[in-house]
């Protein structure tokens, strides 16, 4: 949609999805780097131990709370997703690496056509002042293998910064409800940080169409991180291995496997730029108008009879806008 003008663009309802875990003293970067009008901030938190919870409430009162049903970034955001209410729905960490006002370089390259728009630090106009040599190696050999094995172009596997249209996400085949089995490590399958790999293979699986968007990844401001880059960089590997060999020949499918039926190729894949776009560089709110509503904590169990009401078509969904249903 870059040829028409900010004001007559319908503009889609974004959710921002943010997992926290110990995260009061970044909270305030985050929320203010996000941008005006947001649909709705969903924080998904696993019973951090500090003032997290406090600190959302009192600086976005608006913003939903849930609490997550297991342990591990994976869980979270499928809690997050399993939530969310609007047609777009944004993935950013807590602990203000990410710049969420990076956010409308991402919707301008769904809105372009788009299905699916993934971070990368290593396209032109990305950058990271984060990562280490032994992490940025580890996600080059990643990131070469996924490209063997699903014929795709990505240039940056392991990055957290995602957007894509909600209607997808039955591709995605994440279960934030269930009771799943842990693997050796005591992390059910998924819960973990392989999460942004399960992510990126599961949609070259489906054939969506991918952009790339630039992004600058900042050092996280406080608190230490979680990742392991021995130990997470091989279970990204299994991840890769078990999805592309296991996960057919046992018949154990996720939604986005039938779709290979009907499609041919890789899938399509494009690099989107950071700036350029006239909604990117647009001062219009990304949302329409949305009450705020008081601050609470949801169990993630009671959303799921929603969930099931979406998978069995009996509720209807606005389709995002200037897309076709699938």
């Amino acid at each position: 949609m870059g040829g028409q003008s900010c004001s007559s663009a319908p503009w889609p309802r974004i959710s921002v999805v943010i997992p926290t875990l110990n995260e009061a003293r970044n909270l305030p970067h985050v929320f203010a780097a996000l941008p005006s009008d947001i649909y709705e901030i969903i924080v998904v938190d696993g019973n951090s131990v500090d003032d997290t919870l406090a600190v959302v409430r009192k600086l976005r009162p608006d913003a939903r709370i849930v609490m997550q049903t297991r342990s591990g970034k994976g869980n979270a955001l499928a809690c997050g997703w399993l939530a969310a209410t609007g047609d777009i729905i944004a993935m950013i960490d807590a602990d203000g690496s990410i710049d969420a006002g990076e956010i409308p370089s991402f919707v301008s390259a769904l809105l372009d056509g788009a299905d699916f728009a993934k971070g990368t630090r290593f396209a032109k106009g990305g950058g990271s002042e984060d990562i280490t040599r032994l992490r940025g190696l580890g996600n080059r050999m990643l990131t070469g293998v996924v490209n063997l094995l699903y014929g795709t172009k990505y240039t940056d596997l392991c990055y957290g910064f995602n957007v894509f249209w909600r209607k997808h996400l039955s591709v995605l085949g994440f279960d934030a409800a269930s009771i799943l089995a842990a693997d050796r490590s005591g992390c059910p399958w998924g819960d973990g940080f392989e999460i942004e790999t399960l992510i990126n293979i599961r949609v070259a699986a489906a054939g969506l169409a991918v952009a790339e968007v630039p992004s600058f990844e900042r050092s996280r401001m406080y608190g230490v991180s979680n990742l392991s880059a021995f130990s997470d960089g091989i279970r990204v590997l299994c991840t890769i291995l078990y999805e592309r060999f296991i996960v057919p020949r046992q018949g154990r499918r996720f939604p986005g496997w039938r779709l290979l039926t009907h499609m041919s190729g890789a899938p399509s894949h494009s690099q989107a730029p950071v700036a350029g776009q006239s909604w990117a560089n647009s001062s219009s709110s990304l949302n329409g108008n949305r009450p705020r509503s008081t601050a609470g904590q949801t169990q993630i169990q009671e959303l799921a009879p929603i969930l099931r009401q979406r998978d069995t078509g009996t509720m209807t969904v606005p389709a995002p806008p200037d897309q076709k249903e699938t």
